[in-house]
Formats: C-alpha cells, structure tokens, sequence
C-alpha cells in the first residue's frame, strides 16, 4: 500500500509504503456433489442377476461424492435411504471427497420375484455446518431372474372319487403347479408314476388326469389306487404330489345263493341257513335281505330277513302238527326263497329250497347232530373225517418219534444170556479106550466150568433200574471116546480135556435153590444128547 504528499500545484513530493495481507475465510456455499464417469450426476443405474453373494461389492456403480469447501464445512456423512438390511454403503463418512461403495447384505431380499426393480437414494449430508447442506442420487438396480424356484403343486395331497364301469378317458382329477421363475424356467411338465399309476394318464401340460382308453374299473377287483404326480420345469427341477383315487361302487351285482341251498335237513326246534353272496364292494349294495315268496301252506317257516334263518312257526313242536297242517306224510317242503339286496337299483335273486322236516334222533350228541346236519352235504362230512384222522394219525407219529428219540437217548435193553468160554480144538488124536477109561477122573462135570455174564444176567430197562435174576449153573457134555491110547510113556503126548475146547476152573459155585436140582439135570440130559449126536457124526465110538 502506497501514501504520497501531493503539492497544491499538483506534484508529488515524497511517498511511503505499507504492507496490506488481506486473509480471505471460507464460506460453507458448497453442498456435497456427486459424480459420475461424465461429470455431476444424480443417478446411477446397474443391471445384476437375483440373489448375489452377501459381501459382494457392486462393481458396476462408480460413484464419487465431493464438496468444494474446506476443512469442516467439506465434512459430510453417506446415507442409503430405501428397502432396509439389503445394502450397506461404504465409507459412512467422508471428507472432501470419495469413491462411494455399495455392497450387499441380505441376499435372499435381492429377489427377482419380489422385485424385478430396486430403487434406493443415495444421501449426502453435512456434519459440523449450520446450513446442513446435502443432496442426493438415485440409485436404480435392475435385477435379472434365474431358476431359484422349483415348481410347487397347490396342495401336497389330491383326492379324487370316479364312479366304476366310466368310460375310457374319462377325467379324474387336475392338479395344478407353479413355478414363478420366469421365460422356459417357469414352464412345468406333469408326469404320473408309482404302482398304482397304470390305469391312469396325466396331461402334460394342463394336468389333468384321466383314465387309459382301454381302462375298466371295477370296484370288486380294486377300490384304491393311489400314485405319484411329479412337476418338472425345462432345468429339472420338480416337486411331488399324492393322488389318492377312490373308484366308487356301482351295484352291477345281483346275490347269489351257496351251491347247496337246493335241499336242507331240519330238526323240529333247530333252524335252517340260507346265505347268498353280493360281489359288490361297498353297503348297501352289498347287504342282502331275505325273504320266502312262496310255501304251501304258508304259515309253516318263518325267515329271518337279515341272517337268512328258517324255522317252524312256534306252535310246530313235532311231526303230528305238520301231518295234521299237510297231508304230505314225507315231510318235504319246497320253498321259493329271495335274496335282494338294498342298492339302488336293487337287484335280487330266487331259488327254489327243499327242507326234509325230522324229529331229534334218539342218539342224542354232537356226533349225531352233525350227521344231521351234514345230510344234504355228504362231502363236508367226509373233509371232517378225514381231517379228524389226519389229525390222529399226526399225533400217532408224534407220540412215536418222541419214544424212539427217548429209548435212543438213554435206554438200552439187554437180554440175559451166559456165556461159556471156549478153548481152542486141539488136533484130533487117537487114543484107546482102555486108557482113556483108566485116566478118567470120576467125576467129569468137575472138568467143566459154566461162567455166568454179571452183566447178561441184568436187565436193564426204561426205568433204569437193574434185577439180578439167578440162573442154575448148568453140566458140560461129556468129551468123545478116542478110538485109540497110547503108551502112558509116549513122550510128547498130553491127554485132552473132556471136550477140548473148555476151560477148566474151579469156581465157587452159589447155594442151590429150592427147586434147581431138576433143571440142573435137565440141562446135563441135554448136554450128553448133544455129544453123543456130535460123536455118531464123526464116527467115533460111543463112551
């Protein structure tokens, strides 16, 4: 800064100089801008797929914030203003500039059947100022769709009723699916499949089932079916559902009686059965009434018309009565009988029933009741009776097993012998009667030795008890007469022994019994017999 003194005539004498600093202080006349690639812009778009990864950042939005003042008054916070939780921006704070971040939080909210278009403010707002300055952007998201979604049917059950006998191709039941994916994802196919499925065909593209052409359905052979339904979009991704089909009974069946219905044996006091049989499935197409349509004279039966019981009115009581009602002296009746049912139409059945009216048998028990009963059914009376001996001969062989099984197990049944015990033959030798008479002992039973098996002599039973039974010792037959002797001092020569084929041995005999004296010489008698016979065979001569 510069000061001169200027003369009245106009000229400048002398002049100073002084430093001037002039300090030029902000003003806060700046709000935060947002920029773009091209400059200030207050609106971004992006396009993206649905249900992007959480964390992930949105590459596709450059956006910068900037506020042209200084120190506190460029100092501004970011805000993102829209659906909650789906986004967060980074950074939260800024001063005097920065790169402005979106990323994602809630991935399943980024839904493209819930949103095809997100829409969110972008804030900019000043901290410290009094003026608060602030703008905004928009920012617009644009989602793409992908196959997220499998086809969902609008119940997880379908039940459906079709009367039988209906005609091939007629309808059952439609189901329905959705799938809110969008393009080729969307579109469903239905298929049918499971066991069950084999009368039936489904409409792949409305859903609709209905029967093969060449079905018949009969609730008598199959009342229930029950499969699958399954829709499948263009990606394979599908859902199940149950179809339970009832086929509702049509009463097409009229009753039938039992074969035998055609005689009946009835005792004065007991009644008869009639029974016939509807084939239909269901009531009351099934349930049968009984009825007589004809009898003469007609006040003879009563018939109950559910169970199908005959029986004499209450004042019959015996073959006089009826005799006396009849003049049939045979007591035969022949009787029409009807078997309706309750459908709707009803349908019903007649036949003709012969009853043989008879007193009680004197021989009064089940057997005879049976037999009765079983007149006017010869074979059923033969299955019983051969059932009944089947029967027995089944415990027969059982009872029989088990006492084998037990006497192979534990008992043994030995029978009582004695045993003599034997030497060998020695080679035949001639010697001469002379001397064999002078070297025979006295008394030659004591040469011979009779040995009792203990163990023959026990028997041994079921019961596992054991009886020692005596047995009388019993004399040896006499030995056969050599023809010839030799010398007493021929060396090398030894004299037999009676038989030559007994031991001898000395053993102590047991007391004899009362009794025994006459078998002991019985069985000596017999002994002898045998050697002399034995002895005439060889040719030897007798003792």
């Amino acid at each position: 800064l510069q000061a001169s003194e200027v003369s009245p005539e106009g000229d400048i004498s002398e002049h100073t100089f002084a430093m001037v600093t002039i300090r030029v202080v902000d003003l806060n006349n700046h709000p935060p801008t947002f920029y773009g690639e091209n400059g200030p812009q207050n609106r971004f778009e992006l396009t993206m797929y649905e249900h992007p990864p959480e964390g992930e950042i949105l590459r596709g939005l450059k956006i910068t914030v900037n506020d042209s003042d200084q120190g506190a008054n460029a100092k501004f916070n970011l805000r993102l203003v829209g659906p909650g939780g789906i986004f967060r921006v980074v950074p939260q704070t800024v001063l005097n500039e920065a790169q402005v971040t979106i990323i994602v939080e809630n991935s399943a909210a980024i839904d493209y059947e819930s949103f095809k278009v997100l829409t969110f403010k972008l804030l900019a707002i000043e901290v410290n100022t009094p003026e608060k300055f602030s703008s905004t952007a928009d920012v617009v998201i644009r989602l793409l769709d992908t196959n997220d979604n499998v086809p969902k049917f609008s119940s997880d059950y379908y039940i459906a009723r079709i009367p039988e006998n209906s005609p091939g191709g007629s309808n059952v039941v439609a189901v329905t699916a959705t799938d809110p994916d969008s393009g080729l994802w969307g579109e469903i196919k239905y298929s049918i499949y499971g066991t069950g499925a084999d009368l039936f065909l489904i409409h792949p593209s409305t859903g609709i089932i209905y029967t093969q052409p060449w079905a018949v359905l009969d609730a008598e052979v199959n009342s229930k079916y029950n499969f699958y339904v399954k829709a499948e979009d263009t990606d394979g991704k599908y859902s199940l559902a149950e179809v339970f089909i009832t086929v509702l009974d049509v009463n097409d069946h009229s009753p039938e009686f039992n074969e035998n219905i055609q005689e009946k044996t009835m005792i004065i006091g007991s009644p008869v059965k009639i029974e016939a049989i509807d084939q239909d499935a269901e009531e009351p197409n099934n349930i049968v009434d009984y009825s007589i349509m004809q009898a003469d004279p007609a006040n003879v039966f009563d018939i109950d018309q559910s169970t199908g019981e005959i029986k004499l009115k209450s004042y019959i009581r015996s073959l006089d009565i009826i005799h006396n009602i009849t003049n049939n002296k045979d007591c035969i009746w022949s009787l029409v009988v009807q078997a309706k049912d309750r459908g709707s139409p009803s349908f019903s059945t007649t036949a003709v029933l012969k009853i043989d009216i008879t007193e009680e048998t004197l021989h009064k028990g089940p057997m005879a009741a049976f037999l009765m009963q079983t007149k006017d059914n010869p074979m059923k009376a033969l299955g019983v009776l051969a059932g009944v001996m089947g029967i027995m001969v089944l415990i027969t062989i059982m009872i029989s097993t088990a006492m084998f099984w037990r006497n192979k197990r534990s008992n043994k049944v030995m029978p009582v012998r004695r045993i003599i015990k034997k030497r060998q033959m020695p080679p035949s030798r001639t010697v001469r009667m002379e001397w064999l008479k002078f070297k025979r002992p006295s008394n030659a039973a004591e040469k011979f030795v009779v040995e009792e098996d203990v163990k023959s002599l026990h028997n041994e039973n079921s019961n596992n008890n054991v009886q020692v039974i005596p047995v009388p010792p019993a004399a040896p037959l006499p030995p056969p007469p050599p023809a010839l002797a030799p010398r007493g001092d021929a060396p090398g020569w030894r004299v037999p022994t009676v038989s030559g084929s007994l031991t001898p041995k000395h053993v102590i005999k047991p007391p004899k019994k009362k009794g025994h004296s006459s078998t002991h010489n019985a069985l000596v008698s017999e002994l002898k017999m045998r050697f002399e016979k034995r002895n005439a065979a060889f040719g030897e001569p007798h003792i």
